[in-house]
């Protein structure tokens, strides 16, 4: 584009105007060799909705459909460079604009801050000069695609010079040390060498750019804080220092602006959505405890502690765009470890866990779903603060992922009556009865102290002296009594005759001497039940969940000790696959009845009879909530095909058996001895190591592991 005049001097503020409100391009790209601003005169009151701009430049509206930004693999046709020409040129032009409107809305900003801009104003112009050059080279026309007003929208309205060097300088800009670098390699490696000359050119200026934002921001904000604590202060929603990043962090341009480490480390971790609405996790494991004892309930110190340890664990369930909600928020080197690793990074909001928050620090914002750990009075409770914002006044979406309308129906999926009187149902529908375990291994219900003692009688009656009482509601392992001696003893009664008082109720069961433990996890959607795969199970003598691991092929077959147990014990071929499959169609019509969506996993294990076979009881209990096994079958999703792994929650107690004073010191070990390796192109996945899942530097309770590529974990195996 050829500009017709170039003035030797003109007025800061007449210059603006004409850039701001001009209609030609050729009027907003004129450049001059000297301004003067001896007559600033009034601020601007207002921004205009758009920048005068030609009819074919003019903004799509907010929310139509965009032109396709062509990936790395399109950038050998040159129509297809000529597009993402197309999408810098309009960003450099929206940052010169921006740059005319600063000027007039802040008349009395210093003199030098003003000159700044002007400097910057006329790199913008020049840049929007080049892009239109290289543009026509690759056969592209400047407006015949859609252009976007998102820039105008999310800094035009500043309300201070410290708004915009945040806005503009700080966020956009500071995306265009990663973009323009790596935009600049990429059309040189298709061999558009002159292109990519243009992009280095523009990321050499725009770190002069970034440089002279933050000398000014540093200048005006608050001198408590950190520079990364006062630039997430200043940014108001939709902006966010998401925005202030590319795919892949720049370092060394941000080094060379003068960001410090600190802020590039937690730029680097930062997340929040740039569009998509999203899904909120919360970690509630306790949940069937509020279902057991109502109101009233309340965790114990060690319960409460482990909630707070763990409280991060729905990372691993989310995307990049999710959000969770957590009591405090991970440190940023602990997050660094886990980005690293290969794990996404979600944003993290901090939410009480004992009650809502008095301020919802998500207002404002849409939501796509809510997914806690669990449904039950407590998450209905904790996210009723948010409904508001969820599709359709805050009913379950796609996955179910709303506030549900929770009935007295769905509340019994917790209780392990329920799943007891649902296998004794479909019991005499399932094949293979050889290897499946008799009828009266599945548990008996009784909701009174005499019904108690005759299932019993009943049960020792059949050759099984030791017998285990389950409540109906209850946390696992701590929801069971264990009957061994020959005659009830005294405490044993009380819990008992309390286990059953007040309408509540029991299942009474064998105790079976178990081989080996596994769970099938599921996913409740509009669509059905869908297997997502199984786990191995590890848990202590109590019940209570040790570790969970996997295999190859887990995704489809129960584990293959399961599998090759039930074949040499004389099993056909693909019988155990097909027994859960069985299950999986008769689960889904209940599930469907009560409006169930949602996460839910079953309990199972191969265990030895009186006589000495091996026989499968395929259903324990049912979990209608996500549980560590589904976690485990998501991080997966990191690692490489077929590489085995285990997910163990480690206590104080063994971290003392592991001769350790702190769980520091024993991740460091860990990490050590086992250290993370990643391969694999384009997306390189885990292959190997050890991996802390919550922050060993906070934890007083317990660490969450997970461990790649060692050996298979065995019932008997434990990190040390």
């Amino acid at each position: 584009m050829d500009v017709a005049y170039r003035p030797k001097s003109v007025e800061l503020r007449a210059l603006a105007e004409r850039i701001l409100f001009a209609t030609s391009l050729e009027e907003k790209l004129v450049g001059t060799d000297h301004v003067t601003d001896e007559n600033p005169g009034p601020g601007l009151a207002a921004p205009p909705a758009q920048p005068g701009r030609p009819a074919t430049l003019r903004f799509k509206p907010a929310g139509a459909e965009s032109a396709a930004f062509p990936g790395l693999h399109q950038l050998e046709s040159a129509p297809e460079r000529g597009r993402l020409l197309h999408f810098f040129c309009n960003h450099e032009l929206l940052a010169t604009e921006l740059m005319a409107l600063v000027l007039l809305r802040f008349p009395d900003a210093p003199p030098a801050f003003r000159r700044g801009v002007w400097q910057t104003l006329r790199d913008e112009q020049a840049h929007t000069r080049l892009y239109l050059e290289r543009m026509q080279a690759c056969g592209q026309t400047f407006g015949e695609l859609p252009v976007s007003g998102y820039f105008w929208r999310s800094v035009a309205s500043m309300s201070s010079p410290l708004d915009f060097v945040a806005g503009l300088s700080l966020t956009f800009e500071q995306a265009n040390l990663d973009f323009a670098r790596h935009y600049a390699s990429a059309l040189k490696t298709v061999g558009d060498v002159e292109s990519g000359a243009v992009l280095e050119g523009i990321y050499r200026d725009e770190i002069a750019h970034v440089a002279h934002g933050l000398k000014w921001f540093r200048r005006w904000k608050n001198p408590q804080l950190t520079d990364w604590a006062a630039y997430c202060g200043q940014l108001t929603f939709p902006l966010s220092p998401s925005r202030a990043k590319g795919p892949w962090l720049n370092r060394e341009g941000r080094q060379a602006a003068g960001l410090d480490d600190a802020f590039i480390a937690a730029l680097e971790v930062h997340s929040q959505s740039k569009g998509r609405t999203p899904t909120v996790f919360w970690f509630n494991p306790l949940a069937e405890g509020w279902l057991a004892h109502g109101p009233g309930f309340t965790p114990g110190a060690t319960q409460a502690a482990l909630v707070a340890d763990l409280a991060g664990l729905p990372q691993f369930l989310a995307r990049t765009d999710d959000v969770v909600l957590v009591p405090r928020r991970p440190r940023v080197e602990f997050l660094s470890e886990l980005k690293q690793a290969g794990f996404p990074i979600p944003e993290f909001v901090e939410w009480p866990t004992d009650h809502p928050p008095a301020a919802n620090p998500l207002a404002g914002r849409r939501l796509g779903g809510l997914r806690p750990w669990a449904w039950g009075p407590d998450s209905l409770e904790r996210l009723a603060p948010l409904a508001g914002q969820l599709p359709a006044g805050g009913q379950a979406g796609r996955r179910g992922e709303g506030l549900p309308e929770f009935t007295p129906a769905w509340r019994q999926l917790y209780s392990k009556l329920w799943s007891a009187d649902w296998f004794k149902r479909v019991w005499s529908e399932l094949p293979g009865r050889p290897w499946l375990c008799p009828e009266s291994a599945i548990g008996v219900p009784a909701t009174s102290w005499s019904e108690i003692e005759a299932a019993i009688a009943t049960i020792r009656s059949g050759g099984h002296h030791r017998v285990v009482v389950k409540a109906a509601f209850g946390l696992a392992g701590q929801s069971a009594l264990r009957l061994w001696e020959p005659e009830l003893l005294p405490a044993q009664r009380r819990w008992l005759e309390a286990a059953v008082t007040d309408g509540r109720s029991a299942v009474v069961e064998p105790w079976l001497e178990r081989v080996f433990d596994f769970s099938a996890q599921f996913e409740m959607e509009p669509g059905g039940l869908q297997l997502r795969g199984f786990t191995g199970l590890l848990t202590d003598p109590r019940g209570q969940f040790q570790a969970n691991w996997v295999g190859e092929d887990h995704g489809r077959r129960p584990p293959k000790p399961v599998v090759h147990a039930l074949l040499a014990a004389g099993a056909p071929p693909g019988w155990v696959t097909h027994l859960f499959a069985e299950l999986r169609v008769r689960l889904e019509r209940e599930l469907r009845a009560v409006n169930f969506l949602g996460p839910l996993g079953i309990d199972a294990f191969l265990y030895r009879s009186t006589t000495g076979d091996v026989r499968l009881k395929p259903v324990v209990e049912l979990n209608p909530r996500h549980t560590m096994g589904r976690l485990l079958l998501e991080l997966t999703a990191r690692l490489g095909p077929g590489v085995p792994a285990e997910f163990r929650i480690v206590n104080r107690s063994q971290l003392r058996s592991a001769g350790q004073i702190s769980f520091v010191s024993y991740a460091h070990g860990l990490k050590e001895r086992w250290p993370v390796t990643r391969s694999g192109h384009p997306t390189a996945r885990l292959t190997g190591g050890v991996v802390p899942l919550n922050d060993p530097t906070t934890a007083t309770t317990a660490l969450a592991v997970l461990r790649v590529g060692l050996a298979s974990a065995a019932p008997a195996d434990a990190i040390t």
